[in-house]
C-alpha cells in the first residue's frame, strides 16, 4: 500500500513536471511577444523614419552645395527663395523633401498607420512634380546639380515606397500574427495538459481481494460460540 502511495505521488509529480516543462517555453514567448507589443514604434518602423529623415536632410544637404557653387549663399538664397523662379530654382525641390518627412513622420510614426495610402500620395505627387518641372524647367542647363537633385529625390521617394510596402508592413503584419498564435497556444494549454493535484489530497487504492478475504475470516472467528 505505501509503494501505491509512493507510486502516485511520484505520478503526480511526474505529470507537474511535464507541464511545467512544456508551459515554460509558450510562456517565455508570449512575454516575449507582449514587450513587443508594449514598444512606441517597432524597429522596422523606426528604420524607416529614420530613412524618411535621411532623405530630408540628404536634400537639404545637396540643396546648400548648390547654393554655394556659384558664390555666396545670401544672394542665391535670395534668388532662389524671394526670387523664386519655377524654371530655375532648386527651392520647390527642398520644399517638396519637407512635404514628404512632414506627411510620413505624422502618418507612420505619430499616428502608426498600417496602411500604404499616405506614402502612395507623396509618392504620386513627387512623381508627378518631377516629372513636369524637369519638362517644363531649364535645369538641365545648370550644371549637375540640374540632373542631380531631381533624380536622387525621385529614387530616395520611391525607396520610400519600396521600405514601406515590402518590408515594415509585411513584418508587421506577421509579428501580430505570431503573436495571436502564441497567445492562443497559451490560453488552449490548461485545457491540454491539467495541473499536479494540490499538496495533501491522497488517494486511497482500492481494496484487494486478500484484504477481504482476511475480514471474513476474522467475522467467522467472532461468531464461532465460546466452549
Amino acid at each position: 500500500m505505501d509503494s501505491q502511495c509512493s507510486g502516485s505521488v511520484g505520478s503526480r509529480a511526474t505529470t507537474g513536471a511535464v507541464v511545467n516543462i512544456n508551459s515554460t517555453p509558450i510562456s517565455a514567448r508570449i512575454e516575449s511577444y507582449e514587450g513587443g507589443e508594449q514598444k512606441c514604434i517597432s524597429d522596422v518602423r523606426r528604420t524607416f523614419c529614420l530613412f524618411v529623415t535621411f532623405d530630408l536632410l540628404f536634400i537639404t544637404l545637396l540643396w546648400i552645395i548648390e547654393l554655394n557653387v556659384n558664390g555666396g549663399i545670401k544672394e542665391h538664397l535670395k534668388k532662389e527663395v524671394l526670387e523664386y523662379d519655377y524654371h530655375e530654382s532648386f527651392f520647390d525641390i527642398f520644399l517638396l523633401a519637407v512635404f514628404r518627412f512632414t506627411a510620413l513622420i505624422l502618418a507612420y510614426a505619430v499616428c502608426k498607420l498600417r496602411h500604404w495610402w499616405a506614402i502612395a500620395i507623396t509618392t504620386a505627387i513627387t512623381t508627378g512634380f518631377l516629372i513636369v518641372k524637369v519638362v517644363l524647367s531649364k535645369l538641365l542647363s545648370q550644371g549637375a546639380f540640374g540632373y542631380l537633385l531631381p533624380i536622387i529625390s525621385f529614387i530616395l521617394a520611391w525607396i520610400e515606397t519600396w521600405l514601406l510596402d515590402f518590408k515594415v508592413l509585411p513584418q508587421e503584419a506577421g509579428d501580430e500574427i505570431r503573436y495571436l498564435s502564441v497567445q492562443n497556444a497559451l490560453d488552449r494549454e490548461p485545457l491540454l495538459h491539467p495541473g499536479p493535484a494540490p499538496d495533501g489530497q491522497f488517494y486511497s487504492p482500492p481494496e484487494s481481494m486478500a484484504d477481504s478475504d482476511e475480514d471474513l475470516d476474522d467475522k467467522h472467528d467472532l461468531e464461532k460460540p465460546i466452549i
